[in-house]
Parts: C-alpha cells; sequence; structure tokens
C-alpha cells in the first residue's frame, strides 16, 4: 500500500522506468549498456515505490499513552523551553527519520486540534541544533483530555522540500491516523508535560502508531 501523496510520483516514475527500458530494448545495440539503463531505471522505481510505501498499522486506542507518530531513531530526550505555543518547560522526544524510513506522521493521541501553522524556512541537515527553529516546518498541538496540550513539529531536512500537514483547527482527531506526510528525510519533535514517563531510550528505533513514547 502506498501514500496518496507519493501517487504522481510514482506515475511519472513508472512511465519513466517504462520509457528507458523499452527505449534501451530497442534502440542500444550494446548488450551490457542496455541492461544497465534497464536495471538502473528499475532501481529508481523501486526506490520511490519503498519510500511512499504505507504500511498498515493497527494503533490501540489508549489515551494514557503517547505513540511514536513517524518511524526512526530517537536522537533527543531533554527538557527544553518550548516558546512558539507553550512558552514554558516541556520534554522534548525527537525522532529522526532516514530516506529509508516510512515518512507517513500520525496522530500520537487522539483530541482536538488548537493549534496548525505552517512555517516556511531553511533546509539544514535534520540533526542540526537550528532545524526546529529555522527548516521548513509545521507546528500541531492536539488537546487530550489526560495530559492536556501535546506539541509536535515536522522538521523538514537536508532533502525534504515539502511538509504535509493534514491538522486542521477545530478538529478532532484519533490516535494512530494518517496526520501527514515528509517527503525526503526529515525530523519530528514531540514537546510532552513536565512529568511525563518516557518510555523510550536515545538511538531507540521506533515504528510510528506502535511503540509508545510517554506513558502518564
Amino acid at each position: 500500500m502506498f501514500h496518496k501523496e507519493g501517487f504522481f510520483i510514482i506515475v511519472f516514475t513508472f512511465l519513466f522506468t517504462a520509457g528507458i527500458a523499452l527505449g534501451a530494448e530497442y534502440f542500444v545495440p550494446i548488450v551490457w549498456l542496455k541492461f544497465a539503463l534497464q536495471i538502473v531505471s528499475l532501481a529508481l522505481l523501486i526506490i520511490v515505490l519503498q519510500f511512499f510505501r504505507n504500511p498498515k498499522r493497527t494503533t490501540p486506542i489508549n489515551t494514557e499513552h503517547i505513540i511514536a507518530p513517524v518511524d526512526g531513531k530517537v536522537v533527543v530526550i531533554e527538557e527544553v523551553f518550548e516558546k512558539e505555543y507553550f512558552k514554558d518547560q516541556r520534554l522534548m522526544v525527537s525522532i529522526f527519520m532516514s530516506p529509508i524510513n516510512v515518512h507517513v506522521t500520525r496522530y500520537a493521541t487522539s483530541g482536538k486540534v488548537l493549534f496548525s501553522k505552517y512555517h516556511p524556512g531553511k533546509y539544514l541537515v535534520a540533526w542540526h541544533p537550528k532545524a526546529s527553529e529555522e527548516n521548513e516546518r509545521s507546528t500541531i498541538v492536539l488537546e487530550n483530555k489526560t495530559f492536556g496540550g501535546i506539541l509536535y513539529r515536522q522538521i523538514a531536512g537536508a532533502l525534504a522540500r515539502r511538509i504535509v500537514n493534514y491538522a486542521q483547527e477545530g478538529q478532532d482527531v484519533v490516535q494512530g491516523t494518517d496526520a501527514g506526510f515528509i517527503k525526503f528525510g526529515s525530523r519530528v519533535d514531540l514537546y510532552l508535560p513536565i512529568g511525563t514517563k518516557i518510555n523510550v531510550e536515545l538511538d531507540q528505533m521506533v515504528k510510528g502508531g506502535v511503540d509508545v513514547i510517554g506513558i502518564k
């Protein structure tokens, strides 16, 4: 199953691959070059399909759990001052997505969307300390009855050029469902209330919609 955000890229890549493969078959007389072109074009198609894959996952709804919004590696766990919305101290958990990870963003908890804002910006590498403030990003705040306000921020990386965010202010959302997509590498920061029990460790690989990040 593939994410809808990849539809046009997948179709274009398929047609491009077919064109290269057929063109090489009929117009390239050198055997090794013909096969090389066909293999490279096929590899490109496989990479694109792999990037836009959207595995079906069932998330047990639990209002006392904050689940991973994306697949990737936990690269930061620290207390920070969140200055865009809460303007107070929060526990930040950052998950870095490499180009080979699933790039679907899922809602970390059920609740109401209180805030949703897109910020254009730079394309620093996702692990850069200033990436969360200077890169292209979207900030979303969910109101949960158990935790109160939960903020997550989609941050574009050096390769990413488009963040897709489905959250709209006033909307009621369900934990584990599709919240958006980030194309070609990025990270997501979660800002949790102080006192939340963190259920992951640095360098741990997590699956979006499956692994529990925080517990009340």
